[in-house]
């Protein structure tokens, strides 16, 4: 904390007093933030999802993110966990220091405008010194992020294998153009992959999972095929997404940012229980290949067959380390799949199944959609899985967190 972003008694008990009004009115500040900030700074669309934007989850993500940092301004420990997952974000998108007061100046400008009279220069003084808090925090955070990182920035890296890994999922194994070595990544983490192509105003980026154990000279990710919902005449398809499975070949080069993520495997003597929800088997497939501990337990849902990702891999990996124990279910079986050979179990996740398939004195790690996400939280809470044994992602803006014993959105 600088000299010049100090928190007086009276600013925190104003930005204590206003989490209630800035509640009510969070997702309509925040999406006249985004677009008061694009038409001054039209460049930052180069960093910012513009799909997430159109959704409108990116407004819902940054609002609650704020209010999160509102509540517990005073109670710092709170909020290591959120302030850990947004740096690395962050960092996976190269947001430098210099980015931090253009948004400062903007979403204060944004609560002034959305609030009106309501917005008082206390209050606004008040609110400024707290975004200058923390982006001190985050500009330091990721400051350390950026020096420990293996690369600086993107770097291009070729496609030199492109694997269908099931019916909307595709594999693309990565290597350096400039035939350097991969530093070895964490087993959990992801890359973001930068595209543009003549027929997108704006480079766009993604962060993908690195779906293979780390040490090897590649780096693999795997895409899901993202479509708009059905009926959705507001919503297009994934547009990296479906550039990465339709026009993306081998010997292709992509611009790489250098790996970020604090979802990681910790080994810490206990079981280790990966519960993979659909395309979140990616980072858990890396951690199942990494882990050492003598007891790992793979729970992978998908809807049906034709969705079994490293189906085969899967097999080998049981072969090659008996410690670890795959279970597969399908929620459609059809007439020609065998249970015990296709998959070992059916339906969705359960209290009972995971009661039925792994030990509770384990480290618990999930990764998936965000309803399958809540169905995992509901059912450690009913278990009483203890929260610090408990390590999450899942492939949304708007993702939970837990920072103590507290859910926040992030």
């Amino acid at each position: 904390m600088t000299e010049d972003h100090m928190l007086t008694a009276p600013q925190l008990h104003l930005i204590k007093a206003t989490v209630p009004v800035l509640k009510q009115h969070g997702t309509t500040i925040t999406s006249h933030f985004y677009r008061r900030m694009f038409a001054r700074h039209p460049e930052l669309q180069n960093v910012f999802n513009l799909t997430h934007q159109q959704t409108g989850a990116q407004s819902r993500s940054l609002a609650a993110s704020v209010l999160a940092y509102a509540e517990f301004l005073d109670q710092p420990e709170f909020l290591s966990g959120m302030v850990a997952r947004i740096a690395h974000k962050h960092a996976s998108l190269d947001v430098l220091a210099e980015h931090y007061p253009i948004v400062g100046e903007n979403l204060l400008a944004a609560i002034q405008e959305v609030l009106g009279d309501a917005a008082t220069p206390e209050i606004l003084d008040a609110w400024g010194a707290a975004y200058g808090i923390l982006a001190d925090i985050m500009i330091g955070v990721e400051k350390n992020l950026y020096q420990a990182a293996p690369w600086e920035g993107f770097k291009a890296f070729q496609v030199v294998q492109k694997v269908q890994e099931s019916a909307q999922i595709v594999s693309l194994h990565l290597k350096p153009l400039d035939g350097t070595s991969i530093a070895p990544f964490k087993p959990g983490q992801y890359v973001s992959v930068r595209l543009k192509t003549e027929h997108m105003p704006y480079t766009q980026i993604r962060q993908y999972s690195l779906s293979d154990a780390p040490g090897k000279d590649t780096l693999r990710i795997s895409v899901k095929r993202e479509l708009a919902p059905q009926g959705s005449f507001d919503l297009q398809d994934g547009l990296l997404s479906n550039l990465l499975h339709d026009h993306i070949q081998v010997g292709d080069a992509l611009d790489v940012h250098a790996p970020m993520g604090d979802f990681v495997l910790q080994e810490r003597g206990r079981p280790v229980v990966l519960l993979a929800g659909g395309v979140g088997i990616t980072p858990l497939l890396s951690m199942a290949k990494a882990a050492k501990t003598s007891e790992v337990h793979l729970l992978q849902f998908v809807m049906k067959k034709a969705d079994h990702t490293f189906r085969d891999e899967l097999s080998a990996l049981q072969v090659e380390n008996p410690q670890v124990q795959v279970t597969v279910f399908y929620t459609e079986v059809g007439a020609d799949e065998l249970l015990g050979i296709d998959h070992q179990d059916t339906g969705l996740i359960s209290t009972e199944k995971l009661l039925k398939h792994v030990p509770l004195d384990a480290d618990f790690y999930y990764c998936g959609p965000a309803g399958f996400m809540q169905a995992v939280e509901s059912i450690l809470d009913d278990l009483q899985v203890p929260a610090a044994r408990r390590f999450f992602e899942a492939f949304s803006p708007t993702q939970d967190f837990k920072v103590g014993e507290v859910q926040l959105q992030g």
